[in-house]
């Protein structure tokens, strides 16, 4: 039985984001993440070497490639073992390739419009970034109240205490890079990964009781 990755994003609510040209601080963080309970790791291709990063996690974790623009990137990232892919914009021939190669597409978006076109494509999770220079909460609340049928998952300098308050506003998930990671241990880390995912509990029992 094939994975439904969108579904487990969507499930999660969380959505890590490791920006990094250091293939082993990659995986480093990748594990701790991944002790803490999180199930797919967004890994951008920083780097020709993050590929071999990418085979790593790929044996403990889900692996979706960002930072894809061309069919090449693509291509080796799936080579290396990851199960879906994502773009910081929204390239028609991105979503030739994941039709072709039966991979799922993330795409990027910034404006309601690019949203909206990404939606109209059948994209099923849409990034949109930079959230916070755009407004934060603010912006997506502005979207989604024109437009509640988009899938969206903001990311773009988000702290992981603002995570709630952005599913509170209709993210289906928050991407959190930096926050997540940078400046912490990896013990740390994994803990950051199970304080979170604990409020996202706590937060769907809330949103259940609505």
């Amino acid at each position: 039985m094939t994975e439904n990755y969108m579904q487990i994003i969507e499930e999660s609510k969380i959505y890590p984001i490791i920006r990094c040209k250091d293939a082993q601080q990659v995986l480093d963080v990748s594990k701790a993440l991944a002790e803490g309970g999180i199930k797919i790791i967004e890994i951008n291709v920083e780097h020709p070497s993050i590929y071999e990063a990418i085979k790593e996690v790929s044996g403990f974790a889900h692996v979706c490639a960002g930072g894809i623009i061309t069919s090449s990137q693509a291509n080796l990232a799936f080579q290396a073992g990851a199960k879906v892919f994502s773009s910081p914009i929204f390239q028609i021939n991105l979503i030739k390739i994941s039709k072709n190669k039966r991979v799922p597409y993330i795409a990027g978006a910034t404006t309601a419009n690019e949203a909206y076109t990404a939606w109209k494509s059948r994209v099923p999770l849409i990034k949109l970034f930079p959230t916070e220079a755009m407004g934060g909460v603010r912006y997506i609340n502005d979207i989604l109240r024109q437009m509640p049928f988009l899938n969206l998952v903001p990311t773009g300098n988000i702290k992981l205490n603002e995570v709630t308050n952005y599913l509170k506003a209709g993210a289906v998930a928050v991407g959190v890079g930096r926050d997540f990671y940078q400046g912490f241990t990896t013990q740390e880390i994994t803990q950051r990964t199970k304080d979170i995912l604990r409020q996202i509990k706590d937060y769907k029992t809330w949103n259940r009781k609505k």
